[in-house]
């Protein structure tokens, strides 16, 4: 009789702990908020599936967060504080080559901010102040070429010059 109630609780230790989180499926977003299916209650708890790694508290995003594409392939890494982006985040292409590295400070845009062409090439590079651009911003066309046309110098996210 011993053995019926060891055997069930040895074959659950072995199985990992990430399988015992939630999954973004499980999930449903209404008000800007996560819920659990058929709850109305906010969800608190660890998500961990095959494509989301992170925490959501009180139905907001909390903490490091991971996710991944389909193919197994890193989509974005950063943090959350309160449900919005906080420090720094870098987003993937589905086949792993950088997007984005950029940095969020209360919610909002700032600090350097890189961008790249699925090609490999930089696509553009500037900073952000307080959410809006400030200061020189370059961007380029697939094949390197400066893009004229968003490029420039800008205060509070108005160009002011070439």
């Amino acid at each position: 009789m011993r053995n019926l109630f060891i055997i069930p609780l040895l074959l659950l230790s072995l199985t990992p702990l990430s399988s015992w989180g939630e999954s973004m499926d499980d999930l449903v977003l209404r008000d800007g908020l996560f819920y659990k299916r058929s709850s109305d209650t906010p969800f608190t708890g660890e998500l961990d599936d095959q494509r989301t790694r992170g925490s959501i508290e009180n139905g907001k995003q909390e903490g490091s967060w991971i996710v991944y594409w389909k193919n197994g392939e890193l989509s974005s890494k950063g943090h959350y504080k309160n449900g919005k982006h906080e420090g720094s985040w870098v987003y993937h292409y589905d086949d792993g080559r950088l997007w984005s590295e950029e940095y969020w400070e209360n919610a909002k845009q700032e600090g350097s901010w890189v961008t790249y062409w699925g090609n490999g090439q930089l696509r553009s590079k500037g900073n952000y102040k307080n959410g809006k651009q400030d200061g020189p911003w370059v961007s380029y066309w697939k094949d390197g070429e400066i893009s004229e046309w968003e490029t420039g110098i800008f205060k509070d996210g108005v160009r002011i010059g070439n």
